[in-house]
């Protein structure tokens, strides 16, 4: 390329990269700079910011947890193998990904409060609409086709080769896939986890339908970033989205840094 003639075309592309990006920043330092630094800590030490965000930490731990749990396997057979209805199944484990996290939040709610599995569940003792088990169900069901797109991705970029390898060794279908795929996996599989978690701490469409907002009892800090919107408490709405959005930073850090060749979409 000829330096001393630029191309104009690249150029107006760079500028235009250059410009969503500088816009995206002003958007985020702004919600970060809205608050004085110690109206901003004095309300992030609040009883009402640390509850929300032990009940946004352990709810996203534990649904990430089971969104690997899930989507490990299915992801798996999903790359390796051939079977009858695998497009039909890989349409189907994407729409959580496409409906409106509201119109997901409706559809558990349905399920859950009014099915007869939802009210056999509820005389077991597992309730979830209004509680904050319904907050796990829900980030479970929207953010469960992220982890199996990225895995996916994942298992694909492992050569089969090196499995039948393994076997011609003496492994078994499972013995290959522990010993092989799954290290050979690893920084993908951390990656994943990294953004389902992140994307679980940030879900709010669907909890809300499900496990209601409720102070001191389902809020998490989306939910508690809403509330004090709703009830004009400016100061504690900013305090929970500083922390979501360095929530968000750091998790697509990791993803971009573990993250390798895989992908979301």
């Amino acid at each position: 390329m000829n330096l001393r003639n630029p191309s104009y075309f690249r150029m107006a592309t760079v500028a235009v990269a250059l410009l969503i990006a500088a816009f995206i920043i002003m958007v985020l330092v702004g919600v970060v700079t809205h608050s004085p630094p110690a109206v901003l800590i004095e309300c992030l030490l609040s009883e009402e910011i640390q509850f929300a965000i032990r009940l946004s930490i352990i709810t996203s731990v534990i649904s990430t947890l089971l969104c690997i749990l899930v989507a490990v396997p299915v992801a798996y057979a999903l790359a390796r193998y051939t079977f009858p209805g695998k497009t039909v199944m890989n349409m189907l484990m994407d729409i959580p990904m496409a409906l409106p996290p509201l119109v997901a939040g409706v559809g558990l709610l349905l399920f859950f409060g009014v099915s007869p599995v939802g009210k056999s569940l509820a005389a077991a003792g597992l309730a979830f609409v209004f509680t904050p088990l319904g907050i796990i169900m829900a980030q479970f069901f929207v953010n469960l086709p992220y982890m199996l797109r990225v895995t996916r991705s994942t298992f694909q970029g492992v050569n089969p080769r090196y499995e039948h390898v393994a076997k011609t060794l003496g492994c078994t279908d499972a013995q290959a896939f522990w010993r092989v795929t799954l290290p050979m996996s690893a920084n993908g599989l951390l990656a994943g986890s990294v953004i389902t978690w992140s994307k679980g701490i940030g879900e709010f469409g669907a909890g809300l339908m499900l496990a209601g907002a409720t102070r001191m009892k389902t809020e998490t800090l989306p939910l508690s970033l809403f509330l004090n919107m709703s009830t004009g408490k400016l100061e504690y709405a900013i305090a929970a989205a500083t922390i979501l959005i360095m929530i968000s930073v750091v998790s697509l850090y990791a993803f971009e840094r573990y993250g390798g060749a895989t992908h979301v979409y």
